[in-house]
């Protein structure tokens, strides 16, 4: 999407035709939102980027979490698991290469935040702790170390605009992703991938689990005041990522977000680039997906 999303975003605005896509890029995904925002609004026309593996599970994840928490949710520290099948894992080109440039490119990155000059996001109830590098997991009793996607920025742009726009509790997210010692020994020293040829074995043996802690504060309390006293934890599951979970092709999550479109000019009364939180958290789109494959489940009952 870097080198060759543009024209194609480009293209739409200016003839009038809403645009979904799976970038997980965002260099690109908050280019976009500088460059056409406007023009996109202008023309009526939706712009909603990251609408595959990155960022669909934790973007609706949160909002799913928000949801199913008796009160306000004001946190959520989310945890990625990986399991391959029998045939092993694989990174496809694309992947491999979006994630290269990105973390080669983040000066400039940070110019085009200042350029944007996003209205900050304020931090309610307690502060998200802060991780090292590698650290161990007592929820899991396994090494994390964060994730390098693009879910943080893409909820922040979520719970951004769904703050200023919508004066909704903002909440504060972190992502992690959990492995074994030996995985992260494997991941250090070998990386291999299939360029355009992902082995379809390899595809179908894989699945992920995304698991949200939340924590905010219960009914009736002010979020303002006092430290949060209720905890929740939920979970998305699904097929592999490769291919963006596989979804697009096999389970019909495209059909879904292109059919989910509908409920925004409703829900959203102009035009715009938004982040698949924002465009679609007043929709059925997690039900959609629950019926596809992508499972949003509670683990643990809200306790104060």
């Amino acid at each position: 999407y870097r080198f060759f999303g543009e024209p194609v975003v480009e293209a739409c605005v200016e003839n009038g035709a809403s645009c979904i896509d799976i970038s997980g890029e965002p260099q690109f995904l908050e280019g976009m939102y500088l460059k056409y925002n406007e023009k996109a609004a202008e023309k009526g026309v939706y712009i909603i980027g990251s609408c595959g593996f990155d960022s669909i599970p934790a973007d609706m994840g949160v909002l799913y979490t928000r949801d199913k928490l008796k009160g306000t949710l004001t946190a959520v520290e989310s945890f990625l698991t990986v399991k391959s099948g029998p045939e092993g894992s694989c990174v496809h080109d694309g992947t491999w290469k979006s994630a290269v440039y990105g973390l080669a490119d983040q000066d400039n990155l940070r110019k085009l935040r200042k350029k944007i000059g996003y209205a900050p996001v304020p931090v309610v109830g307690a502060k998200l702790k802060r991780r090292g590098l590698l650290f161990y997991s007592r929820e899991f009793k396994e090494y994390s170390i964060p994730f390098m996607g693009s879910d943080v920025s893409v909820v922040k742009r979520s719970q951004r605009y769904l703050h200023t726009e919508l004066q909704e509790t903002p909440v504060s997210y972190c992502s992690q992703y959990s492995m074994s010692l030996l995985q992260f020994s494997i991941n250090l020293s070998y990386i291999y991938y299939f360029g355009d040829h992902t082995c379809p074995l390899q595809m179908d043996g894989t699945s992920f689990t995304m698991t949200f802690f939340g924590e905010g504060y219960s009914e009736g309390q002010d979020p303002q005041n006092g430290k949060p006293n209720v905890k929740i934890c939920t979970e998305v599951k699904g097929p592999g990522m490769q291919g963006n979970l596989s979804l697009n092709s096999k389970n019909g999550v495209a059909l879904s977000l292109y059919y989910y479109c509908s409920p925004l000019l409703i829900f959203i009364n102009r035009g715009g680039v938004y982040a698949p939180g924002a465009a679609f958290s007043k929709t059925k789109l997690i039900d959609r997906l629950s019926r596809h494959g992508v499972e949003f489940s509670v683990i643990h009952k809200p306790e104060v």
